[in-house]
């Protein structure tokens, strides 16, 4: 199926060429469609040894070197920040993040869909970027953007919130290399109309989507309309059996929702799943699930994923049951998450596995009510 995709992309190109050439007959003004992602597919692939490159460069960033929190302060106009609710809209501020005690000049915008209504959270998702002549030798080096997990509500249990989401990409982590790595933040925003503090709460990092592609010697391809079968079996269990695992269901391949789709070398296809913060591991409280999926609460779980038989779902289970006790323990671990949130995420990966224990659950979970159009939507 990735071989028809690639020829449907290279068959694209030929079909653009004629237009293009007589649009040249005079200056035309610049695109401003999106790119079309089945050229992605069409780009030629660079050598080994600059794939390798690339992985070593996207594995060593100074930002997933280390786990202890980053500490930081954002300033920039955020009484004009906090107004853009608009999904990508675009719009950027001027602002500077301090770390180290290094003043770093940054562009800062809103992001996400759910938590940018002002009636869900007070604070927007924040994205920045960066110039990398301007990030060198700091925390951030290598970086061009990052999207940055903020706060929801002003309180302070919001906090123990952040730190849910994170340990959601630690337990993915630990289960398989296909996962965005996080690190853990924790900042004070300042408005620089005011000069007064904003907020003082948890954060954190995510990894960009190109680096994470890179560490998997592939590149991100962006492909919509993505079907079960045209993915990496294996990486495509293991995604799904995660995403169950976590009680996550806001996420979709088809729509490309939430998930990242690499291309390795080799034209295969690996779904790589972020987002967790409408997850049952997490549970905040401005998480419901969607009402087309028929489900009481986010803590319910619904398997989304392929139609497989229980052997396969058993071997897919077996990089989660090794890993069981490395999970209870990063749970435990977390010094900043309180008892009350390290018991709920606890009893709630303690579900999981009684699920996985069996055949005879995992037929009932994964098999006897598989839906192959659960993800289609």
């Amino acid at each position: 199926m990735t071989r028809r995709i690639y020829l449907s992309a290279l068959a694209a190109l030929v079909c653009a060429a004629t237009p293009a050439l007589l649009a040249q007959q005079k200056p035309a003004a610049a695109p401003t469609t999106k790119k079309n992602p089945l050229l992605k597919l069409a780009e030629p692939w660079p050598e080994d040894d600059v794939i390798a490159s690339r992985k070593t460069a996207a594995t060593e960033r100074k930002l997933f070197a280390d786990t202890a929190p980053v500490e930081f302060t954002l300033k920039t106009e955020f009484s004009l920040l906090n107004k853009e609710r608009t999904p990508n809209n675009g719009k950027r501020f001027p602002a500077v993040i301090t770390v180290d005690g290094k003043d770093i000049p940054v562009k800062v915008g809103s992001r996400g869909h759910l938590r940018l209504n002002s009636r869900t959270c007070e604070f927007v998702p924040i994205r920045l970027e960066f110039k990398k002549e301007d990030v060198a030798g700091t925390v951030f080096d290598g970086q061009e953007n990052l999207k940055l997990g903020t706060h929801c509500q002003n309180e302070k249990e919001a906090d123990q919130y952040v730190i849910r989401e994170y340990m959601t990409y630690k337990l993915a982590n630990l289960v398989t290399p296909f996962s965005f790595r996080a690190r853990m933040a924790h900042g004070t925003y300042i408005d620089t109309k005011s000069n007064k503090t904003v907020a003082t709460h948890n954060a954190l990092f995510l990894e960009h989507d190109n680096d994470v592609s890179h560490r998997l010697n592939g590149r991100d391809v962006s492909l919509p309309r993505i079907e079960f079968k045209d993915l990496d079996k294996e990486s495509t269990n293991t995604m799904f059996l995660l995403e169950y695992m976590l009680g996550n269901t806001d996420y979709s391949i088809y729509a490309l929702h939430n998930v990242v789709i690499v291309q390795d070398k080799k034209r295969t296809l690996f779904p790589v799943a972020y987002d967790f913060d409408m997850s049952g591991m997490v549970h905040p409280p401005y998480a419901i699930p969607d009402p087309r999926l028929h489900l009481r609460a986010v803590t319910d779980r619904l398997y989304r994923g392929p139609c497989r038989t229980v052997d396969e779902m058993n071997t897919a289970a077996e990089p989660f049951r090794a890993k069981k006790t490395d999970m209870i323990a990063a749970i435990d671990g977390m010094k900043d998450l309180d008892g009350r949130h390290k018991s709920e995420m606890k009893d709630y990966l303690e579900s999981f596995f009684r699920t996985i224990d069996k055949p005879e659950s995992i037929k009932k979970a994964f098999v006897d009510n598989c839906n192959a159009k659960n993800n289609t939507m």
